[in-house]
């Protein structure tokens, strides 16, 4: 998914005279670039804010500022590094940076610059993100809030699939009649090109006022054809990528244990809006899977001895079941987790071939019983064995976000944070329906010996349908090579000739040409990072320098990584973007347990920074002293806080 946002808040002076937001998606692969160009009408200075919402899983890959001719350029630099640069203008009162989180899937780059009279400022941004297929379609979110009617106003999207589209839609909050007749759509087999240009009268939501309609979603759907083969093979200057996303293969029966938090924290919304949800999914279980549910507080309750059939009766009493759960009491997830592994492991006549998953459904910490989170991630993946596959749900911020990713990831499963929203109970009904349908099984991907390098993940447990495997290196021999997929008893092959591969990306003149290689490395850094959360310390260290060094070659704003933004140098002149991470309230304390001296800390750091805020304008000499006092002081106790 991809998501854009503009959003630009300034006296009216500022004048936003062109927006073009130009997205080339090839291959899945999509790159995007958001300039924005600006004037001051006034006859004094003025400040101008940037701000583009882009999908968490983008890498900022360049941003820029043009002021009346003269280029400030982003520089990407190692975190450590970066910081090192930045520190030295922080006494200055500068904010801490420049991207942040602001929704479910959505992060914030924000810039703000001042602009004297009459002068021109151009901002250019460009990200780049690998779209992932869920519940069988691609989506592109373009999020649209210029807040002004833009006499240029823009987006293009082109689209290139050589396996052909097989179906494409664009939808819209805010379309109107008047709005329908500024967007055009041509596609053919593999291309298409979507252009959405209203004039500054269609903008307007009255012909009297100037106030915009544009204040909403732009979308577009789309999916590519399959055969019944092997996936396919795409070839551009010796890098390959490999699609498989096999269709209309029979679903693996399901053996799931549902195991739900009902701790005090979860009373009241988060336990109706939970009891909903697994109302909804009880509907859509097929006939041949089996289930249970076991629920915990500081004690555990299993609702049957063993697994039922989803039969009509069982799925009625286990709906009746439901009704009843209320919370109360502490959180024993050790216990729990153990014993839902307990239950699948004692478990008999269930299918043969039938997949069986636990899915964790919990809002806080382990209160009850075993509280080191270390050592229940331990406790888990010895009793899980490979076995299985554990998906974790985490409800709201108050839980540790990287303790359930670390527990899911290291038992074959991932980890989705559920937001404290109206929709929570649609999030879970969501989230289950994107694991409801297991299609294949231990799918391992072989290619010839010494024909290519440097692959990505090469095997996955589980394929569920609607999703895509993607695996992409380097061809080494240009030769025809064959690569296998082996799924239980299941082998699919697909031959590929280089050269005819090639040819198929020659004179596309509006496609960036080294996507694959981009693409490659892209996905590779994600996967390093996402192993690096369940690794070994030296282990992490040396997958981490990896995916450092990818980061620093194809200049992506990564965990890993920073941006350095300078500005004219009679304002801040540095400003710093970091790549947020998916935290919960606690994940910047030590892993394996939640000492009040680090709680107290973080409030001591909420309650100062208020103070920083509401001085920041003063910038009196008290204040620059109790600053560097108090960035002093929070790093001598991070630095014992990680002893």
């Amino acid at each position: 998914m991809l998501l854009i946002a503009c959003l630009f808040f300034f006296q009216h002076a500022i004048e936003i005279y062109s927006l073009h937001v130009d997205c080339k998606v090839t291959s899945r692969f999509a790159h995007t670039v958001v300039t924005s160009k600006i004037v001051n009408r006034a006859n004094e200075s003025r400040e101008a804010t940037f701000e583009v919402e882009l999908p968490k899983t983008a890498f900022i890959t360049n941003f820029s500022m043009s002021i009346d001719g003269k280029v400030y350029p982003g520089i990407i630099k190692e975190k450590a590094s970066a910081q090192k640069e930045y520190d030295t203008a922080v006494l200055r009162g500068q904010s801490a940076g420049l991207v942040k989180i602001t929704g479910r899937k959505l992060e914030q780059f924000h810039m703000s610059v001042s602009i004297a009279a009459a002068s021109k400022v151009t901002f250019e941004l460009t990200y780049e993100e690998l779209l992932k297929r869920q519940l069988g379609k691609f989506e592109l979110l373009i999020k649209v809030r210029p807040r002004q009617l833009v006499k240029h106003f823009q987006i293009d999207v082109h689209i290139f699939e050589p396996q052909g589209i097989r179906f494409l839609e664009t939808d819209s909050t805010f379309m109107t009649n008047e709005l329908t007749e500024a967007l055009t759509k041509v596609q053919n087999e593999t291309k298409a090109h979507i252009l959405f240009k209203p004039t500054v009268d269609q903008q307007k939501i009255n012909p009297e006022l100037d106030e915009t309609l544009l204040n909403g979603d732009f979308v577009v759907r789309y999916d590519v054809k399959r055969g019944a083969t092997a996936g396919d093979i795409q070839i551009v200057n010796g890098y390959f990528v490999h699609y498989f996303a096999p269709h209309e293969m029979p679903v693996f029966p399901k053996n799931v244990i549902f195991l739900i938090d009902r701790s005090g924290s979860m009373a009241g919304r988060k336990i109706e809006q939970t009891k909903a949800a697994l109302l909804k999914i009880l509907q859509d279980l097929r006939p041949e899977d089996h289930f249970s549910f076991i629920t915990f507080n500081s004690r555990v309750a299993e609702w049957r001895s063993s697994l039922l059939q989803a039969t009509a009766e069982n799925m009625a009493n286990a709906a009746g079941f439901v009704q009843t759960l209320s919370a109360s009491g502490g959180t024993d997830i050790n216990r729990a987790l153990l014993t839902a592994v307990s239950v699948l492991d004692k478990a008999k006549r269930l299918p043969k071939s039938s997949v069986s998953m636990i899915i964790l459904l919990t809002d806080g910490q382990p209160t009850s019983g075993e509280s080191n989170v270390e050592v229940i991630q331990e406790n888990i993946q010895k009793a899980v064995n490979g076995k299985y596959a554990l998906f974790c749900l985490g409800f709201g911020f108050d839980v540790s976000y990287k303790f359930l990713e670390k527990m899911a990831l290291s038992n074959g499963g991932i980890a989705r944070r559920i937001y404290e929203n109206a929709d929570a109970a649609l999030q879970l009904q969501g989230f289950y329906q994107e694991v409801a349908t297991p299609i294949l099984r231990k799918i391992e991907m072989q290619y010839p010996e010494n024909a290519i390098e440097g692959l990505t993940k090469n095997n996955f447990k589980l394929f569920f349908e609607g999703s895509e495997i993607i695996k992409s290196g380097t061809v080494l021999l240009m030769v025809s090579f064959l690569p296998l997929q082996h799924a239980s008893d299941l082998t699919l092959k697909e031959e590929a000739n280089v050269k005819e591969k090639e040819q198929v990306f020659q004179n596309q003149s509006y496609i960036f040409g080294n996507f694959i290689e981009r693409l490659w490395a892209y996905l590779t850094i994600q996967q390093l990072l996402e192993k690096s959360i369940s690794a070994q310390a030296e282990d992490q260290k040396t997958l981490e320098a990896q995916a450092l060094e990818l980061s620093l070659r194809y200049s992506f704003v990564t965990p890993l990584t920073s941006m350095v933004v300078t500005k004219p140098a009679d304002q801040q002149q540095t400003e710093l973007a970091n790549k947020p991470t998916e935290a919960g309230k606690w994940d910047n304390e030590k892993p394996s347990s939640f000492p009040v001296g680090g709680k107290c800390f973080l409030l001591f750091q909420w309650r100062i920074s208020i103070i920083f805020s509401n001085a920041k304008r003063k910038k009196s000499s008290w204040w620059l002293f109790y600053r560097a006092k108090y960035l002093r002081f929070g790093k001598i106790c991070e630095a014992k806080h990680k002893r």
